[in-house]
């Protein structure tokens, strides 16, 4: 299994490619957007701001090559903390337009920060919350609800279809720990630092077997 960590010049890949390699896989980083058909799945991290990294990722040529890869070919694509909230449609994070930067659009819905949404608990939020799922998906299979996962954000994805949302945690409301629409799923929380559970939860997405998203 051939796994691709897109590497647009934020954060620090080492511990997704380091947890990709303990669970078998071919893990490698990304510098070229040509390179992303040479895998069999994808992981887009994230670190900083919305409007930031949709910029580098726009400089770079990576958002149109991502959309067909998804789209054409329907390889399958993990978004990691502001890496899943650069799925959605829009985020308002650093946006300079009153409807906010445009995002990938691979899982509808917007960016907004906790505290718009009525969160009145200390922000970001960082630390271990426990995730309660939506509904039965492959991707949260043999994680029990309520297990903890490693949180660090101010803002958060509100999916614009219900079905979308695969789990959410509660900091003084219910916020989207996990969605997922076709070959795309993103998690708010860091897997790769959130032990057992976080690698079971990678081990998952690996043997996911999915479709093209519609465009």
């Amino acid at each position: 299994m051939r796994v691709g960590v897109v590497d647009y010049g934020v954060g620090n890949l080492g511990s997704v490619l380091r947890a990709l390699a303990s669970l078998g896989a071919e893990a490698t980083a990304l510098r070229q957007p040509a390179e992303l058909a040479e895998v069999d799945r994808l992981v887009l991290p994230g670190v900083g701001s919305f409007t930031t990294c949709m910029g580098l990722l726009d400089d770079g040529g990576w958002t149109t090559a991502l959309q067909r890869q998804v789209q054409d070919h329907g390889t399958p694509l993990l978004g990691i903390c502001l890496g899943m909230q650069l799925l959605a449609s829009s985020g308002l994070e650093g946006a300079h337009r009153p409807g906010g930067t445009p995002g990938l659009g691979l899982v509808p819905g917007r960016v907004v920060s906790l505290a718009s949404l009525g969160c009145i608990q200390r922000l970001p939020h960082v630390g271990w919350n426990g995730v309660q799922p939506a509904q039965d998906d492959a991707l949260l299979g043999g994680i029990p609800t309520g297990t903890d996962f490693y949180f660090v954000h101010s803002y958060g994805m509100v999916p614009d279809d219900s079905a979308h949302l695969l789990a959410t945690t509660d900091y003084g409301l219910p916020v989207a720990a996990v969605v997922r629409h076709g070959p795309v799923c993103g998690t708010q929380f860091h897997p790769e630092k959130s032990g057992r559970a976080g690698f079971r939860l990678l081990r998952n997405f690996l043997a996911l077997v999915t479709e093209p998203v519609p465009c």
